[in-house]
């Protein structure tokens, strides 16, 4: 019994020795981390009073402060930043629907502002600022070197007031100056409306507004055709939109998902990962979907759009998505401000990030550019001939008058897609596509 308790003894000692050989060097070396972290905080307050009492004019303390978060925030990735109280309530605004400005999502690029996208029927929209455009001053005032929060206060303003903003644009040599009259932006998060038996489903922002917009699009178009069996599919433009809530957008993937997992995120620690996954209840009972996406499709659109990508819910057709696969949480401070920052990478079902890297297209159809009013360099069209215009043909005398009333109305629908083509291709295209599902499906 002795030797057992010997063993016993000696087996905790050397487990105590261990123990001390592998945790005194951590814990010195987490006790010299925390002195260098005092040590920088006590350098920051010997700059800050400093700059107080030698600065060149009288500073404001709570200024200075300020600038220091924000510096410290902008420093870790473009979408983190300080708000300040009128930018958090501003932003709040935003995510109910009303702002005021320009109508344009913006992020930063080697220190200059870029357009992520312009909002549908804004003053930027309606002056033709397009995704990707580079602002590198207003009214006359370099934008580099400003934060991107200072860019945005920059450019807001009175609205009715106007602001000269000079963009470069990819492919023009030159920079030009644009003029823009600030305005209330009030957005509408979804505007529908038929194409024949197709639903278009224009999704311009994911505001508290987005989802139930969605739903009463879907609903009125069914009760219009009178169930949904009527319904030939459903385009959802996600073009130029730039994101928002992701409450939303998990919401409305889930409006066309029976089951399954819609998006993951993960953050630095494990046990703040979460998974989102769908709830029973598809609102077209499994109709066919296209989504439309391009470079102005970003964060809450890139969701959507994978989700319904990778469980082959939908055609994903246009070109390449922006690509901003992480996640911000606005926390409230203290004084009315908040801080927004990542907090986490998203992924969608298949477990792809698509952080840089954006939503790929089933099928890639790029926009033709708009030709200037008035320019057509096509030669005219040569008269189409058929067999019912020579003379003396064969009538038709097989199908009944219901019939050929079907037939002319089918014809009437591909007619007026055609002529969609010169307005806007790339949907055109996507309804060319719905429209050969449903002759796959036997409609």
């Amino acid at each position: 019994m002795r030797k057992y308790l010997l063993a016993a003894a000696a087996g905790v000692l050397a487990g105590t020795l261990l123990t001390t050989q592998v945790a005194g060097p951590l814990i010195a070396q987490e006790a010299a981390n925390n002195r260098s972290v005092y040590q920088q905080l006590d350098l920051f307050g010997d700059i800050f009073e400093r700059i107080r009492a030698s600065y060149v004019d009288e500073v404001d303390p709570a200024d200075l402060i300020e600038a220091a978060i924000n510096g410290m925030l902008t420093s870790l990735d473009p979408h983190s930043g300080y708000l300040p109280p009128k930018d958090f309530s501003d932003m709040r605004m935003q995510t109910r629907g009303e702002f005021g400005g320009l109508g344009i999502e913006v992020t930063q690029e080697d220190g200059f502002v870029k357009v992520v996208s312009p909002i549908d029927g804004t003053p930027a929209d309606a002056a033709g600022i397009q995704p990707g455009d580079l602002i590198t001053h207003v009214d006359g005032e370099s934008m580099l070197g400003l934060t991107l929060d200072q860019a945005v206060e920059l450019m807001r303003g009175p609205v009715g007031s106007e602001i000269v903003i000079t963009v470069v644009r990819e492919g023009l040599s030159e920079p030009f100056d644009v003029s823009i009259i600030r305005d209330t932006i009030r957005l509408t998060a979804v505007r529908s409306r038929m194409e024949g038996d197709v639903l278009i489903l224009r999704v311009t922002t994911f505001n508290d507004q987005t989802y139930p917009n969605l739903r009463e699009g879907i609903e009125n178009a069914i009760r219009d055709l009178g169930g949904v069996e009527s319904l030939g599919g459903v385009v959802l433009d996600l073009r130029n939109n730039p994101g928002g809530l992701l409450s939303q957008a998990i919401r409305v993937s889930d409006a066309f998902l029976d089951q399954g997992e819609i998006v993951s995120t993960r953050g630095r620690h494990e046990s703040a990962g979460e998974r989102f996954n769908a709830s029973r209840g598809d609102l077209i009972d499994g109709k066919p979907i296209v989504v439309l996406i391009n470079g102005g499709s970003a964060s809450a659109s890139e969701i959507v759009a994978g989700a319904l990508q990778d469980h082959r819910r939908a055609i994903v057709v246009g070109t390449r998505s922006f690509g901003k696969g992480s996640v911000q949480t606005v926390m409230p401070l203290r004084g009315d401000g908040a801080m927004r920052i990542t907090t986490s990478r998203y992924y969608t079902p298949s477990g792809r990030s698509i952080q840089a890297l954006g939503v790929s297209p089933d099928i890639v159809v790029q926009q033709p550019p708009r030709r200037p009013a008035g320019e057509n360099g096509d030669q005219p069209a040569r008269p189409s001939r058929s067999e019912s215009q020579l003379r003396g043909s064969l009538q038709n005398d097989s199908i009944t008058e219901d019939e050929r009333r079907q037939l002319e109305e089918e014809r009437r629908i591909v007619e007026e897609t055609a002529r969609l083509r010169e307005e806007d291709y790339q949907l055109a295209y996507a309804l060319d596509i719905l429209r050969g599902l449903s002759a796959l499906n036997g409609r």
